[in-house]
This record gives C-alpha cells, structure tokens and sequence, in this order.
C-alpha cells in the first residue's frame, strides 16, 4: 500500500471520531512515519504513539507549549495485516487508541475495550 493510500486511511480514521470531541482536541497534530525507532514490550515496531500532555493533566499553567504529537506507524501496521480490510481496522484501532491518550484514557481501559 502507497504511502499516500495508507495516509488517506488515517484521514478517514479520524473523520470517523465524533465531532464532540474532535471539537475539543487542542494543540495535537498527528503525523504519519514508516517506522517507529521504539519497540512495544514484544519487541515489535510500534503502531503508533502519543507525546505530550493530555487535556486532563494540562493546568491554567499550560501554554505556549509544543503540540502534543500523535504518529501513526505505517510498516508496522502494514507488517501484521493480511488484508487491505484488516489495514483499514487497525489503523482505525491506532488512531482511537492513540487520541484516547489525548483525552487522558490510560492503556489499560483502552485494552479492555479492544482499542490495544
């Protein structure tokens, strides 16, 4: 799958999140890369990953700060799918999986929720 396909996919991902919250996402941007430099706790590539502060934890102290920063990993993704349906899942599980950490929502709910 072209680079330009799989980010068309991300795209769609997120225009799938419901405007209520999409509404209150503040200082994110979202990026997608081939490969992820971290390896998960198997030792495989990442699928994705958050960098910052989550809007529970951001204070009346917050600001002038860097956006948060939400990267979808492209070969990772592409490595453990067989199919373009199972590519069009996961990258939405990812991309869920990974804004939730915006919203403060911690690895473990999202496991139990199948967003892990």
């Amino acid at each position: 799958m072209s680079r330009e396909e799989f980010e068309e996919l991300v795209a769609e991902a997120l225009d799938r999140i419901p405007p209520e919250l999409t509404r209150i996402m503040n200082n994110v941007a979202i990026f997608v890369e081939d490969e992820s430099e971290v390896r998960d706790a198997h030792g495989g590539g990442l699928l994705g990953l958050y960098e910052g502060i989550p809007l529970t934890e951001r204070g009346d102290g917050y600001a002038g700060v860097l956006p948060d920063r939400i990267t979808i990993y492209r070969n990772p993704i592409l490595r453990i799918c067989e199919t373009y349906e199972h590519v069009v899942e996961e990258v939405e599980i990812t991309v869920v999986h990974e804004v939730a950490h915006h919203f403060g929502i911690d690895d473990a709910w999202l496991h139990e929720n199948g967003y892990g």
